[in-house]
């Protein structure tokens, strides 16, 4: 039992020295470095399954640091599963909001369609540009009257707010 406890403590850090290599490798070869951790991962596993069957077969007076022992291997076994698919994780996210920012900045905008179907409809009616143009003035004097109507009332209201305090 000893021998494969310590061949199966050596391969965890190897695996946490691996666990480093996924934040400083290029894009190309991490997914090989992912699936070697997780190979090796799943190795270790099956390793743990015969450290398991060793160690109820220990002496009494072993068997309970044994178990100890190769309990505390699968928790940190477990623990380095997760920080892969943590890091598995972040970067299938990294990777998706980088598409959706090509996507966004990739995208062709235009003008507002609004007032172009409003233009073609107005074509369609028979109405003529000159009659469109007064039709767009009378609209951007209309948002002048409203500014000054709005300005006025808030005057107005200062002014009696004023007069009755």
């Amino acid at each position: 039992m000893e021998p494969l406890y310590q061949q199966t403590h050596k391969q965890v850090h190897e695996i946490q020295s691996h666990m480093g290599r996924l934040e400083t490798s290029d894009k190309e070869s991490l997914h090989l470095v992912e699936n070697e951790i997780q190979a090796r991962i799943d190795q270790i596993f099956s390793s743990l399954e015969r450290l398991e069957i060793l160690s109820s077969k220990e002496p009494p007076n072993k068997r309970q640091n044994a178990k100890l022992r190769v309990d505390q291997l699968k928790y940190d076994v477990q623990h380095l599963q997760t920080a892969l698919r943590n890091f598995q994780h972040r970067r299938y996210t990294r990777e998706q909001q980088e598409r959706q920012r090509e996507e966004l900045l990739a995208r062709t905008f235009t003008t507002n369609g609004t007032q172009k179907k409003i233009l073609d409809i107005a074509n369609m009616l028979g109405l003529s540009n000159t009659v469109m143009r007064l039709i767009e003035k009378r609209a951007f004097q209309d948002k002048y009257f409203m500014i000054g109507g709005m300005l006025l009332t808030c005057v107005i209201m200062f002014l009696v707010v004023q007069y009755l305090t």
